[in-house]
C-alpha cells in the first residue's frame, strides 16, 4: 500500500506474483481465471487503461471468494464420513430437545404406531426382526390407497416427509402406466376378437361402458405378468402375454406338453413385444415431455385424453371405439386425492406392486441393517439403478427406514421419552 500511495508500485510484477501463489494454492480449473486475472491486470498498466484495470480486480476478488468455497468443500468433503455417522445421534438430541421443550409431541406418533397390526407375514418376521411392523406399514404408507385415505404422516416422519412424498408420487406413476399397458393390451385382446370373429358375438356394447367387474379374473390368468414392473423413466422390457397352444395342431402329441412354435408365431410374439415396448417408451416421453408439474394433484387426469390418443395409435381398432376407450382410461387411471373409489384393475395392480416392494424391501433391510451409518449410505446411495423401478424404491425405503427406526425406535416408539441421549 506505501508504493501504492506513493506511485511506485510495479503493477505487472505484483500481478505476476499474485498469478503464481493463486494457481500455488487453488483448483486448477481455477487456472485459466486467474491468467485471464493476470492479462487484465498488465495490460491495462501498459496502456493506462482505467476499466480493464478495474476488471482484473474484480476477477481478483471473484478468484479469492471462488477459493474460499473450494476451501469449504473440501473441509467438508473430509468431514462428510465423521457427519454422515452422527446423523442418527444428532436427530436424536435434537428433537428430544424439542420434546421437552414442548414443540414437538411423541404422543400421537406412540399411538400411531402401537395401532399397527401385529400380525405379519413370517418372511417378514425374518427378515425385518423386531422393525417388520414398522417396515410392513412404510411399505402400505407409499401405496396411492394410503395416501388418499391418510395424507398427512405423523410427526416423527417430519424430516422424511419430502422423501415419502416423491415415493409416492413415483408408485403413483409406476402402477398408473401398468394400467395403461394392461388395458392396452386388453383392448388389443378384444380388437383382435373383432378382426376374427363376428362383431356381435365378440365384445359387449358398447366396448368396456360398464366398469372392469372382470378384472380380476383377467388378471389372474396373467400370472407371468406379476413378476414385471414398469419403470417410468426407463426402459422396461414386457413379457408376452400370447400363450402357445397346440389346439388344432395335426402333429400336436396329447403324451407331450411340450409345443413348439412355428416361425410365424415366434416373429409374432416378437413384434408383440417390441410394440408394447414401444408403447410404454412414448408414454414416458409424453408424460416426461408435458408442461404439468409431476408434483401436480391432477397430473394424470390432464394427460389421460392425451395418453389415451397415444395408446390407440398403437392399434388397429377402429375410430369409433376411441370414446369408449377414453372413457375405460378415465375410470382407470388414479390422481391422488382421487374424488371416486380406485377401480378393481387399478386396485389388483397396486397389490401386485406392493407384494414386489416388499419382497424386494426384505432383501434390503436384511443385507443394509448391520451397516454402520456411512457404509448404509454408500450402499444406499452408490451405483447405478434405474430410477423409478422397484428395486430403486426398494433401496430408497430401506434407507429411509432404517435411519428412521435408530432415530425414532427408543426415542418414541419402542418406551417412554428417555431423559438424556
Amino acid at each position: 500500500m506505501q508504493r501504492f500511495s506513493k506511485g511506485i508500485v510495479d503493477l505487472e510484477k505484483l500481478a505476476s506474483w499474485l498469478s503464481g501463489v493463486l494457481k500455488s494454492h487453488c483448483a486448477p480449473m481455477r487456472d485459466e481465471w486467474v491468467d485471464q486475472m493476470y492479462s487484465q491486470l498488465t495490460n491495462g498498466n501498459r496502456t493506462n487503461n482505467m476499466g480493464e484495470l478495474v476488471q482484473g480486480l474484480r476477477n481478483l476478488l471473484g478468484v479469492l471468494e471462488a477459493m474460499k468455497l473450494d476451501v469449504a468443500n473440501h473441509q467438508i468433503r473430509c468431514l462428510r464420513p465423521i457427519l454422515i455417522e452422527d446423523t442418527v445421534h444428532f436427530e436424536q438430541r435434537f428433537f428430544l430437545k424439542k420434546i421437552r421443550d414442548g414443540k414437538l409431541d411423541p404422543r400421537p406418533s406412540q399411538t400411531w404406531y402401537s395401532r399397527l397390526s401385529s400380525a405379519q407375514d413370517p418372511r417378514s418376521a425374518r427378515a425385518f426382526g423386531e422393525m417388520a411392523v414398522f417396515f410392513e406399514e412404510l411399505v402400505t404408507m407409499i401405496m396411492p390407497s394410503d395416501a388418499q385415505h391418510n395424507p398427512t404422516l405423523p410427526s416423527t416422519f417430519l424430516f422424511d416427509e419430502e422423501r415419502v412424498t416423491k415415493l409416492r408420487g413415483d408408485m403413483l406413476d409406476a402402477i398408473n402406466l401398468e394400467v395403461c399397458m394392461r388395458l392396452y393390451e386388453m383392448y388389443g385382446a378384444l380388437e383382435k376378437n373383432l378382426r376374427h370373429s363376428d362383431a356381435a358375438n365378440a365384445v359387449p356394447s358398447p366396448f368396456l361402458a360398464t366398469p372392469l367387474s372382470d378384472a380380476s379374473g383377467f388378471l389372474n390368468a396373467r400370472s407371468e405378468y406379476e413378476g414385471s414392473e414398469f419403470n417410468f423413466n426407463a426402459s422396461t422390457s414386457r413379457h408376452s402375454s400370447m400363450v402357445f397352444s397346440s389346439a388344432g395342431s395335426a402333429n400336436s402329441s396329447p403324451h407331450s406338453s411340450l409345443v413348439v412354435p412355428s416361425a410365424t408365431v415366434v416373429k409374432m410374439v416378437e413384434e408383440q413385444m417390441t410394440q408394447s415396448h414401444n408403447l410404454y417408451d412414448s408414454l414416458v416421453a409424453l408424460l416426461q415431455g408435458s408442461s404439468t408439474s409431476s408434483c401436480s394433484a391432477s397430473r394424470w387426469n390432464v394427460m389421460k385424453d392425451s395418453l389415451a390418443l397415444q395408446i390407440f395409435r398403437f392399434t388397429n381398432a377402429p375410430t369409433h371405439m376411441l370414446k369408449s376407450f377414453e372413457e375405460s382410461l378415465d375410470r382407470n387411471l388414479v390422481d391422488i386425492p382421487s374424488p371416486t373409489a380406485f377401480s378393481p384393475l387399478f386396485q389388483e395392480v397396486e397389490q401386485v406392486f406392493r407384494q414386489r416392494l416388499l419382497a424386494e424391501l426384505r432383501l434390503r433391510v436384511k443385507e443394509f441393517k448391520g451397516l454402520t451409518g456411512v457404509n448404509l449410505f454408500s450402499v444406499a446411495t452408490g451405483g447405478t439403478r434405474e430410477e423409478g423401478g422397484v428395486e430403486e424404491m426398494a433401496t430408497r425405503l430401506a434407507h429411509l427406514g432404517l435411519l428412521h427406526w435408530r432415530v425414532w425406535a427408543q426415542l418414541v416408539y419402542l418406551g417412554d421419552v428417555p431423559l438424556t441421549i
